[in-house]
């Protein structure tokens, strides 16, 4: 149960952490040394949990100590955020937005949108990650994530699908002049192949056969854990690769790229927004996601904008 007591310790506990050392927390709160060291060992002691390794020099927060800073840190400022929306900002973005989308889907398509949000509303402020694993979001602090395919039921979290792709296998006109262009996907067996990598294991692809969806392991030539680096592999000739079609939009376009297997390649990739689930859906967080489904239902996030 969250007392009185305990919330007036958190800022102490952040002015330490932020400073690592007692006197200068002190000094910043208007309190002496000794009352910081005490209301700390009172937290601790209310915890249960060391939350700072001390020695002579200095002092570093422990692992407990690093995540009660994550929540403590965030939740003060959510609360000054609050504030500072009040009253007739209320239903503009502002404070600071964290999203976490895929490497090269993330720069290409959403990137432009977030700076032109930015550019309109000067008090929101961004923090953004790219990042091909699904992470988190509540352990990692983010606000709202951009994920492709199926999500895991989960009741921390709300989705809202933003656009679908196809995801399609591309290789340039010379690779497929010297090694010939695979009819079958059995065929894939003798080509060279630039695949995704993740936690130590290639990725395979997503194709359909005979009516049905199924993922397909293709030669893993080439193992690769970054978007933009698998569509550089591509434009260098180093073999067949797949990737959402945005993203080799602009290379199929001007000539450079071609695809293949179209037939086996017709199963399209739901894009999601997401974000922890809450009683009031934030301002910032409101305004971005419906700035995403208007340019899904446009077709502007099909293509890369770069």
């Amino acid at each position: 149960m969250v007392t009185a007591e305990s919330l007036s310790g958190i800022p102490t506990f952040i002015a330490v952490a932020r400073s690592s050392s007692f006197t200068e927390a002190g000094e910043l709160l208007g309190i002496s040394k000794s009352a910081v060291g005490k209301a700390i060992a009172r937290m601790e002691e209310r915890l249960g949990v060391k939350l700072f390794h001390r020695t002579t020099r200095r002092l570093s927060l422990t692992a407990d100590g690093e995540a009660y800073y994550a929540v403590c840190a965030g939740a003060l400022e959510e609360i000054g955020e609050a504030e500072s929306n009040l009253g007739s900002q209320l239903t503009e973005p502002a404070g600071r937005l964290r999203v976490d989308m895929p490497a090269a889907f993330g720069r290409r398509v959403v990137l432009p949108v977030l700076l032109e949000i930015a550019e309109r509303y000067p008090a929101l402020e961004l923090t953004l990650t790219f990042t091909d694993r699904v992470i988190d979001l509540v352990e990692e602090g983010v606000d709202l994530s951009i994920r492709f395919g199926p999500l895991e039921d989960s009741s921390d979290l709300v989705a809202r699908k933003l656009t679908s792709h196809r995801w399609v296998i591309c290789a340039t006109p010379a690779y497929l002049k010297r090694f010939g262009a695979p009819r079958t996907l059995a065929e894939v067996a003798s080509h060279r192949c630039i695949v995704g990598h993740r936690r130590g294991q290639p990725l395979s692809w997503y194709v359909n056969e005979d009516g049905g969806a199924l993922r397909f392991m293709p030669p893993a030539t080439y193992q690769i854990g970054d978007a933009d680096a698998m569509v550089e592999a591509t434009l260098a000739g180093f073999g067949l690769c797949q990737m959402p079609e945005a993203l080799f939009r602009r290379h199929l376009d001007a000539g450079r790229l071609v695809t293949v297997l179209d037939d086996c390649t017709q199963r399209w990739i739901d894009v999601h927004a997401v974000w922890p689930r809450a009683v009031h859906l934030r301002p910032k967080v409101r305004y971005v996601v419906d700035r995403l489904l208007e340019l899904g239902r446009g077709g502007q996030l099909d293509s890369d904008f770069a």
